[in-house]
C-alpha cells in the first residue's frame, strides 16, 4: 500500500498482515512492514500502537522519545521500541528506515532483556543478517508471495537473536558475563566438591559478598541454588537414563547423604527420587 502520511515520499510503502489464531499461539508475526523515507519535519506521537516495532535506519537520522527520555537514531543503527506504552519518533533532517511491527507470545519477555538498560537504539557490529531477515519479511508482502507463518517467525526469531547477542556483547565490556560462563563451566566440572561460596568466589577471583550478586544479576540465582539447580537436573538425567541405584546417583551428583538427596529432590521437584523414577516407568508403559 503507497503511504499518505505527510512528510513521507510516495514512493513509500507498506503491507498490513492479519495473522491466523495458531500464529498467534505459537509465533513470532508480523503485523505491518514498510520502507518508508522520511522528509524533514515528519513527527508521529502515539499514547499505543499495540505491537512491539523494529525499524532499522538505512540513511539519516531520528529522535525516539520513550519512558520520558529521548534517544537520537542514526544511519545503521536498530530502533526497538515498546507500541504498547507511549511514544514518539521525529525528524528535523529526514531518515529512511526498513521497518517491522510485531508481536507474540513472548515478545515482551524478548524485549525486555533486549532493552534491559531501557536504552531502545541498537549498534550492532555487523548488521548484515539482521537487514537480510528484516528484508525478507518486507519482500514477503511486496512481491505478493506465498505466506509461510512458521518462516515469517524464523525470520523475526533469527533478529531478535542478532539483537540480543549484541547486547550480550555491550554487557560483557562489564567483564560480569565471561566470569560468571567460566564459573559455570567450572560447577559441570566440578560438580561432586563441596562448591562452598567462598571456593567459587575464589575461582572468579572475587569477594563472597561481589561475587554473590554477580552471579545472581547474571543467572537469576544465588550460587548455591545454581549448584543445587544443576546437581538435580544431573540427578534426574541419570535416573531417567540409566540403572543406577539411588545411592551412586546421590554421590556422584555432589549429595553428601541419601537423606539430604532425597530432601532437596523432592523440594525441587515434588517428588522423592524413587517416585521420579517410578512416574517415569509408568510414563514409558503408556
Amino acid at each position: 500500500m503507497q503511504c499518505t502520511e505527510n512528510h513521507v515520499t510516495s514512493d513509500s510503502d507498506y503491507y498490513i498482515y492479519t495473522p491466523s489464531t495458531q500464529a498467534q499461539a505459537l509465533f513470532f508475526y508480523p503485523l505491518i512492514t514498510g520502507y518508508f523515507h522520511y522528509q524533514p519535519g515528519y513527527s508521529i506521537r502515539r499514547s499505543s500502537f499495540n505491537s512491539f516495532l523494529l525499524m532499522y535506519i538505512r540513511k539519516g537520522s531520528c529522535e525516539i522519545e520513550t519512558g520520558d527520555r529521548t534517544y537520537q537514531a542514526h544511519r545503521g543503527q536498530v530502533v526497538m521500541l515498546d507500541c504498547y506504552a507511549p511514544h514518539a519518533y521525529s525528524t528535523d533532517t529526514g531518515w529512511d528506515a526498513e521497518w517491522l511491527h510485531f508481536d507474540g507470545q513472548q515478545a515482551r519477555d524478548y524485549f525486555n532483556v533486549i532493552l534491559a538498560d531501557g536504552n531502545p537504539v541498537i549498534t550492532l557490529q555487523d548488521t548484515c543478517r539482521l537487514e537480510r531477515y528484516l528484508h525478507k519479511i518486507y519482500l514477503q508482502f511486496k512481491e505478493r508471495l506465498s505466506t509461510k507463518e512458521a518462516l515469517l517467525n524464523n525470520y523475526i526469531v533469527n533478529i531478535l537473536t542478532e539483537l540480543l547477542i549484541s547486547r550480550d556483547a555491550e554487557r560483557s565490556v562489564n567483564v560480569s558475563a565471561g566470569i560468571i560462563e567460566d564459573i559455570i563451566a567450572y560447577i559441570s566440572e566440578h560438580m561432586t566438591d563441596e562448591l562452598s561460596l567462598e571456593e567459587l568466589a575464589g575461582q572468579a577471583s572475587l569477594s563472597p559478598f561481589y561475587f554473590s550478586r554477580l552471579f545472581k544479576k547474571e543467572t537469576g540465582f544465588s550460587p548455591h541454588g545454581y549448584v543445587i539447580a544443576t546437581r538435580v537436573n544431573t540427578a534426574k538425567y541419570l535416573l531417567k537414563s540409566s540403572d543406577e541405584t539411588i545411592k551412586n546417583i546421590c554421590f556422584s551428583t555432589g549429595f553428601t547423604s541419601e537423606s539430604s538427596f532425597c530432601t532437596t529432590f523432592k523440594k525441587v521437584t515434588g517428588s522423592t527420587p524413587s517416585e521420579y523414577r517410578i512416574s517415569l516407568q509408568k510414563d514409558n508403559h503408556n
